[in-house]
């Protein structure tokens, strides 16, 4: 391989190990699609967390909350 590829590798690889930052839950890379978009996603001064389905459902206001005012 050469180091692009395995940069690219590295970088699908990642992209596919998502972990719930609540509750721990990994994101199965085989499930279905409509699972797999319910994941929410956080960037928060340069980091980025994720939250499955479930606590993202139990934190929605936490959520909406974060929305700036623009939004609504």
């Amino acid at each position: 391989m050469t180091d692009n590829t395995e940069e690219l590798v590295g970088e699908q690889s990642a992209a596919t190990l998502v972990t719930c930052s609540t509750c721990g839950r990994l994101r199965d890379v085989h499930a279905n699609s409509v699972e797999s978009l319910a994941w929410a996603c956080e960037r928060e001064r340069g980091v980025v967390r994720w939250m499955c389905p479930t606590c993202a459902r139990a934190h929605v206001r936490d959520i909406e909350g974060k929305l700036p005012a623009e939004y609504w």
